[in-house]
């Protein structure tokens, strides 16, 4: 896997990790979708990337109880689903990840 890559693999893995705590979370609908995006774009922004402890604080803040064993089982579970989703033809393959990507998060 490339860079490129890898950047997508966490892009989906961050809104598919977004979409679960946004159930957790309780909302639904456009709300959900826009928190599960602000993940996805978090993957690109070092300053946003530190996903398990935006869940940790959310949870905390919702008073969800979640232990962070489960919070990381489910980042190393979607980091596997997304690792999945991804193609692995040769050629251009950041074009047709992110393709697969736009498909899946559709």
């Amino acid at each position: 896997m490339t860079n490129s890559d890898d950047t997508v693999k966490t892009m989906l893995r961050n809104k598919l990790l977004g979409r679960w705590a946004a159930e957790r979370l309780g909302l639904t609908g456009l709300d959900a979708e826009t928190y599960a995006e602000g993940f996805a774009k978090g993957a690109n922004d070092p300053a946003n990337s530190d996903v398990f402890s935006k869940i940790h604080r959310d949870f905390e803040a919702a008073g969800i109880a979640e232990s962070d064993e489960r919070i990381l089982n489910v980042m190393t579970e979607l980091t596997l689903k997304a690792g999945n989703l991804i193609p692995t033809a040769q050629g251009d393959s950041t074009s047709a990840a992110a393709v697969t990507l736009a498909r899946k998060l559709m």
